[in-house]
């Protein structure tokens, strides 16, 4: 099979018009020729580190909606399902992957559970570690989150991190907000990448010290515009997305995070190292680059600023067309995850034998997943604390789902909600029930939707509610991107219509459980300052 139009060499940074000639799934020559071309030939598109879970999305329904905008690999840490199954959810993205022509490659989560503060379902152990490391589709030691446990040399995360050496591997970092002698320290346990920089000084520090800077732009965490200049000065970099939901994919994936980094000034060649060659030889992966002899992994586009993807090549098979994909999937199931009682609203009340009193609220930051710690003073009704939507301060829950009971209150500002509640068991990363709302009646509601349907997301108000059932592991659907993108779009519409003033509160709620991210959040132990790795009291 040959293929015609103007290479674009990565490697020598160059574009030339040229034939490729393709044998079964290899390049085996690329000759210039004298013609003019109106398309471009590119290596395909590779994100470097993306969460399928957080798509929804099982791994083959992610490849449907991915691979028709240009990616042909990704590396995707499990550690979502890991919390909730352990190894045996680990095993399923691998065998659910394995049924599409998507190169799928996965690391080992170093983090399950992801801190001792919270209650999870799965646990991996250097032990469990060694022998996802056999599998030669895990390719790295997943991002190590509890960067304090690096820097005070804690054994558990020492001894993971040795497995990955021993065997070879990568070891990607997860290090918000970490500077100085701390940010030294743990780069010097061999930690390579780092995903969570926000600010330009930040990221800079970090590429000084040899870290490979990972840019990302995700459904919430926006962070491009403020580090993508780092790529025209040289540093090694890629971009990722993180975390994204189905209704952004079907509008486009790796080629977005192209044609935003051209448009933030950015040399279109360099923008395609980043998600080309620098991570397929930083991770070693058996990907084309478009070179004599590799894996004809390809994409066709019209143009390097808009990056509109024609045709897509994996192995040498055409894969997808015209924002198609030309084969289905055929998506595996887990059983039942859920394991919580229903909830009753007596539990989630809060009393008090006072007038007024002083709290510690969530802060919620647009477009971060970092928050505020904020201090607001409550008034009591009735001998009961309540919301206060006209202040927008809402009452937060986490409800443990591993059969332990466990239950969290807290206060939240930055929803905007009235009238509603949101529930979801999508809560990084143990990924217990989290929901907000304005009334606790509602709050339950919502909550024990989930647990009727095994997991999901759930919007309900006085008359109406909606919900997107997630059976896999309360986290993914094996219904297509194009479903769970209307269902989402649905959700988001009811709670914009009640108040609601985020761009994507779904995965904003996810994030308010995550305690390795800083300053406030909430897990189902308590509500946790994550600067001083501290439960803190609800009054203040």
């Amino acid at each position: 099979m040959k293929i015609e139009g103007n290479i674009v060499d990565v490697v020598n940074e160059d574009i030339f018009p040229a034939e490729i000639d393709i044998r079964g799934n290899r390049i085996l020559e690329i000759k210039k020729v004298n013609k003019n071309f109106n398309r471009f030939i590119l290596p395909g598109f590779v994100d470097a580190h993306i969460h399928i879970e957080s798509s929804m999305l099982c791994p083959s329904r992610f490849a449907e909606a991915v691979i028709p905008h240009g990616t042909v690999a990704v590396i995707a840490d499990a550690h979502e399902i890991a919390n909730v199954m352990g190894l045996e959810g680990i095993k399923y993205m691998l065998k659910d992957s394995s049924t599409t022509p998507l190169k799928t490659f996965f690391t080992a989560p170093s983090c399950v559970p992801s801190t001792q503060f919270e209650t999870n379902g799965g646990i991996l152990s250097s032990k469990e570690i060694s022998e996802l490391f056999l599998n030669e589709r895990v390719v790295a030691l997943g991002e190590v989150m509890n960067y304090e446990a690096v820097v005070n040399s804690e054994k558990d995360i020492i001894e993971k991190i040795e497995v990955a050496k021993k065997f070879g591997k990568v070891i990607d970092g997860h290090a918000p907000l970490l500077r100085g002698e701390k940010l030294r320290k743990y780069v010097s346990y061999g930690i390579s990448t780092d995903h969570e920089s926000i600010s330009y000084d930040e990221a800079k520090e970090k590429a000084l010290l040899g870290m490979k800077i990972m840019i990302r732009e995700g459904s919430v965490a926006k962070n491009m515009k403020e580090l993508i200049k780092i790529v025209n000065e040289g540093y090694e970099s890629f971009l990722v997305s993180d975390d994204i939901l189905a209704s952004d994919l079907i509008n486009g994936h790796i080629d977005n995070l192209l044609r935003l980094s051209v448009e933030y000034g950015i040399d279109p060649i360099k923008a395609l190292k980043c998600v080309t060659i620098n991570p397929v030889q930083h991770y070693k992966l058996p990907v084309g680059i478009l070179k004599l002899n590799d894996y004809a992994d390809l994409v066709i586009v019209d143009n390097l600023k808009n990056f509109s993807v024609k045709e897509v090549y994996i192995n040498g098979n055409l894969v997808a067309k015209e924002n198609k994909p030309l084969f289905s999937a055929k998506p595996a199931t887990t059983g039942n995850t859920m394991k919580a009682s229903p909830l009753t609203v007596e539990r989630i009340k809060v009393y008090s034998n006072k007038n007024k009193v002083t709290v510690n609220v969530i802060g919620i930051i647009p477009n971060q997943i970092v928050t505020e710690h904020l201090v607001e003073e409550m008034h009591v009704k009735d001998g009961l604390l309540i919301q206060d939507s006209s202040r927008d301060i809402l009452k937060i829950i986490v409800y443990e789902r591993y059969g332990y009971n466990n239950l969290s209150i807290g206060f939240i500002k930055g929803f905007g909600l009235k009238v509603c509640a949101l529930a979801s068991t999508i809560a990084h990363d143990s990924h217990n029930i989290v929901a907000v709302g304005s009334d606790d009646y509602l709050i339950v509601e919502a909550v024990n939707e989930l647990i009727k349907v095994g997991g999901g997301i759930c919007a309900v108000d006085s008359k109406d509610k909606i919900i997107l059932p997630l059976p896999i592991a309360g986290l993914m659907t094996d219904e297509n991107a194009e479903i769970v993108a209307y269902k989402i779009k649905q959700i988001n519409s009811f709670l914009k219509d009640h108040g609601c003033t985020l761009d994507n509160p779904i995965i904003t709620l996810s994030f308010m459980t995550l305690l390795v991210i800083p300053k406030l959040k909430i897990g189902d132990k308590g509500i946790f300052n994550v600067i001083s790795q501290q439960f803190i009291p609800l009054y203040v």
